[in-house]
């Protein structure tokens, strides 16, 4: 509600001819009336901000679940180990026919797989995400 409200100001009007027209006895049903489209008037507003208010806070949360995951949870990261390190076996056997350096190559990208996994839930490597202009 503004400071100065026309239509709020024509109900005034109109109640203080209909006292000077009826009378002090219709005074208090007067008043009343009035109070009450003030009231409505009010609440009105206060349901606007209210609603806007809301709506501003589920954009901004909106937004913020868009953004890149806080640190991984250890259950996920465990699994993600345990998960490699089953595929290993395999993969080592594989690698094992190539000969040592096979099974080195074959153990290096293991270990920076895992490497790269773990470090989503650095708190270096989460500012420089959050830097990152790529998922603007």
């Amino acid at each position: 509600m503004e400071a100065f409200d026309p239509e709020l100001k024509k109900e005034l009007d109109a109640t203080l001819q209909a006292r000077r027209e009826l009378g002090a006895e219709y005074e208090p049903a007067l008043v009343e009336s009035f109070l009450e489209k003030v009231e409505q008037r009010l609440d009105g507003t206060v349901d606007r901000r209210v609603r806007r208010q809301l709506a501003e806070q589920q954009m901004s949360a909106a937004r913020s679940s868009r953004s890149p995951a806080g640190p991984q949870g250890f259950g996920e990261r465990f699994g993600f180990g345990i998960i490699s390190l089953i595929l290993a076996i395999p993969l080592s056997a594989i690698a094992a026919v190539a000969g040592t350096k096979g099974l080195v190559v074959c153990w290096l990208g293991i270990v920076a797989v895992n490497t790269v996994h773990s470090s989503h839930g650095w708190p270096w490597a989460a500012r420089r995400r959050r830097e990152s202009d790529w998922e603007d």
